[in-house]
């Protein structure tokens, strides 16, 4: 993919600070949670971001990103292969294997028949089982009733490795509470499948509410990248 110059938008403070300011902010939400900041992993979410971005990040020192295009997601793993992938978007059945090959997380598997298609011998790939906080059933993620079922589909399947738990949270819900309710899920399956301690919940404009409540994975994106540039 070509690459660009990373961009900044109006007065928006320059990426080293609004890294700085955002890794500040998780330490202080986990110290008062009663946690250790280092059991946190920050994912970067870098979709529709140039390239160039992605490698001023890199410099600072971040080696988790985050992608929810397969397109965009296997250009700039294919570009920047030393660093971790995490695909964070809703996954076609039809693009599972090849999202599978460049990453190395994949945060959305939310249906069996998606187990079925990442499902594949060779080095396990980590897997976060979604869930839907909403009633709406088009929204990414099964259903709460069905989370345990669908970890132990994943728990059998050759190939996936369940880290855990993942969730957005609903509009109309204040973020705590939602993340509260995950956290109980998260629960549940580990009763299945202790070794899934993970949760991955929290974004830009919530993920101090998702720290409390336990998330070790945060999906942060404009907080830290700054405004998108405009699409061609």
């Amino acid at each position: 993919m070509t690459e660009e110059p990373a961009r900044s938008e109006g007065r928006e403070p320059p990426l080293e600070e609004r890294l700085a300011a955002i890794r500040d902010r998780i330490e202080t939400a986990a110290q008062a949670a009663g946690r250790s900041p280092a059991e946190i992993t920050t994912v970067v979410v870098t979709k529709f971001q140039p390239l160039g971005l992605v490698r001023e990040l890199a410099a600072l020192g971040v080696r988790d990103f985050g992608e929810n295009r397969h397109q965009e997601a296997r250009d700039k793993a294919a570009a920047l292969p030393g660093l971790r992938w995490h695909f964070v978007g809703q996954l076609q059945t039809k693009k599972a294997r090849q999202v599978r090959s460049y990453a190395q997380v994949i945060h959305s598997v939310d249906r069996e028949q998606l187990v079925d298609a990442l499902a594949a011998p060779g080095v396990p790939v980590e897997v976060f089982l979604q869930v839907n906080l909403t009633d709406d059933p088009t929204r990414g993620g099964a259903a709460p009733a069905d989370a345990s079922r669908l970890a132990e589909r994943i728990l059998a399947a050759e190939g996936l490795r369940l880290l855990g738990i993942m969730a957005v949270a609903p509009l109309e819900e204040e973020p705590r509470s939602a993340f509260a309710r995950l956290r109980k899920l998260a629960e549940a399956v580990r009763s299945v499948v202790p070794s899934a301690t993970a949760i991955s919940a929290g974004m830009s404009g919530d993920f101090e509410a998702a720290i409390a409540e336990g998330a070790t994975h945060l999906r942060i994106g404009t907080a830290i990248t700054g405004s998108r540039p405009p699409r061609a």
